[in-house]
């Protein structure tokens, strides 16, 4: 029987990969890289053999998808900001039963999602990032679900992280479950990026105010409230893939009715315009 062993929120800015590179950025993320690495020592030592990441870098317009390839390998280039993750190697395992067995409990619930192995099907940096850092503390297998979801309801989401759970004890597998994406997220405006030092400031005191309020919430665990807000705080704070992935993670970990403290990992930091953290999620 398989379990969840250990769940988490985390960041996947591009600087974490630029703080490693010479440049201004050198050094400037790696409280968040430690907070990888943490995650992933903690994970092999509840011995976890698979990250099934919920992406918000993976973007859906129809249905619920997971890459479940047998296998990961290339180089990666971000369309999006090829001037920061560029020619990125990757080379892990997959999980192919695992991800085809999520999708069959899903489709159980009426929640319409596919499971693929395909190889020209890449894998995003919401999931690319993350496991770069882990893998040098603990290898270990790959399932990348899309949680990028411009047409999905909550409700969908929350059954697809059920369906997770579900899945996991059905099989053999031990699984470190990773909502990849930040709090907030409005990106500082082209325009104001440079005269704000954007890359280093939030773009909304307003913001910042509610990502802190929230991480206040999970480490006292007032999960009720914050899933009373959590629509609102999407909405007009930007969350980024609507926070589709947290949706997912909460889910799996029992929705209102989970009784874990989060962990905060990594202090609250801003990355351009957004707000950027790594939080451990323990489950019983």
């Amino acid at each position: 029987m398989g379990e969840i062993v250990l769940a988490a929120k985390c960041t996947h800015v591009p600087t974490m990969l630029m703080s490693e590179q010479q440049g201004p950025v050198f050094g400037k993320r790696q409280p968040a890289i430690d907070g990888h690495l943490e995650i992933a020592h903690r994970a092999r030592e509840l011995g976890a053999d698979t990250a099934i990441i919920c992406d918000t870098h993976w973007i859906v317009n129809a249905g619920y998808h997971i890459n479940a390839n047998h296998r990961f390998k290339g180089l990666f280039t971000s369309n999006e900001f090829p001037q920061f993750i560029q020619d990125l190697e990757y080379d892990y395992e997959g999980n192919a039963p695992l991800g085809d067995l999520i999708a069959q409990k899903a489709q159980a619930k009426d929640v319409y999602t596919l499971s693929h192995q395909i190889d020209s099907l890449e894998l995003e940096y919401g999931t690319l990032v993350p496991m770069h850092f882990m893998s040098r503390e603990h290898r270990m297998k790959v399932v990348s679900i899309a949680a990028w979801c411009t047409v999905h309801s909550y409700e969908s989401s929350r059954k697809l992280g059920q369906a997770i759970r579900e899945a996991v004890e059905e099989s053999d597998s031990r699984v470190l479950l990773i909502a990849s994406g930040s709090l907030s997220h409005r990106i500082w405006p082209n325009e104001e990026y440079a005269a704000n030092n954007g890359t280093f400031t939030i773009s909304k005191e307003f913001n910042r105010q509610v990502d802190l309020r929230v991480l206040e919430l999970w480490q006292r665990g007032e999960w009720q409230t914050f899933i009373a807000m959590l629509p609102e705080y999407a909405e007009y704070c930007c969350g980024e893939g609507s926070m589709h992935d947290t949706v997912m993670l909460l889910g799996a970990l029992g929705w209102d009715a989970y009784s874990g403290k989060g962990e905060i990992v990594t202090e609250y930091f801003p990355s351009s315009g957004t707000g950027q953290t790594n939080v451990i999620f323990p489950v019983a």
